[in-house]
């Protein structure tokens, strides 16, 4: 399973402060509880869950994954859960 966190997103991020609060709110909703407690002791989202929402985003079936994860999809994940957060306030 590939991971979203490559070095172009985190650049990405790093150089848009209007995503900081966002990407840090998510990365702790999706991280799991005690995550520091089992390896590879980092606060990483389930892979599940990324295998989920990489499959519905790029299509294909369970476990033959072959896109990349764009950067500029990072972003765009990013920006929208920004936009849901305002809107439910």
């Amino acid at each position: 399973m590939q991971s979203l966190i490559t070095p172009s997103a985190v650049l990405a991020v790093v150089i848009r402060p209007q995503l900081w609060g966002t990407a840090l709110r998510q990365i702790a909703r999706l991280t799991p509880r005690g995550w520091w407690k089992r390896a590879p002791f980092l606060p990483l989202a389930p892979a599940d869950y990324l295998e989920f929402r990489l499959v519905t985003q790029y299509g294909g079936e369970h476990g033959s994954r072959r896109e990349k994860v764009r950067t500029v999809d990072v972003l765009d994940y990013l920006s929208w859960c920004k936009e849901w957060n305002q809107a439910r306030v």
